[in-house]
């Protein structure tokens, strides 16, 4: 069974950043796309960034210019770096990895922005 592993979330002030991390238990590669979804309190869960097998990047309008999504095969690794973060962005980030209709799950972590 696939596991992922979340780290990097905080409490941090408006404008400031952070960088999430999510380690997969294989190969990056064996999975069509990774990445990040949140879910804020009362709200249901959307799709933040994702980068595909190929390296192509996608990302949701209000995070564009803002947040980065890399990855470290080497590592099995794929990382949100999340600059000029607003109070808007406080949720839980999630991590996936998918794999055809396949979908695994990290256990979350919390991002807070303090006004």
């Amino acid at each position: 069974q696939v596991q992922l592993v979340e780290s990097g979330g905080g409490l941090v002030q408006a404008g400031g950043s952070l960088q999430l991390s999510c380690t997969v238990s294989e190969n990056i590669f064996n999975f069509n796309a990774m990445g990040w979804y949140r879910q804020a309190p009362g709200k249901q869960r959307d799709l933040v960034a994702s980068i595909n097998v190929g390296g192509r990047t996608h990302y949701t309008d209000s995070v564009k210019d803002r947040f980065t999504i890399f990855r470290d095969h080497g590592a099995n690794t794929v990382y949100l770096q999340m600059n000029s973060l607003k109070p808007e962005d406080t949720a839980v980030y999630y991590c996936y990895a998918n794999r055809l209709s396949y979908f695994a799950w990290g256990q979350g972590t919390q991002v807070t922005v303090s006004s």
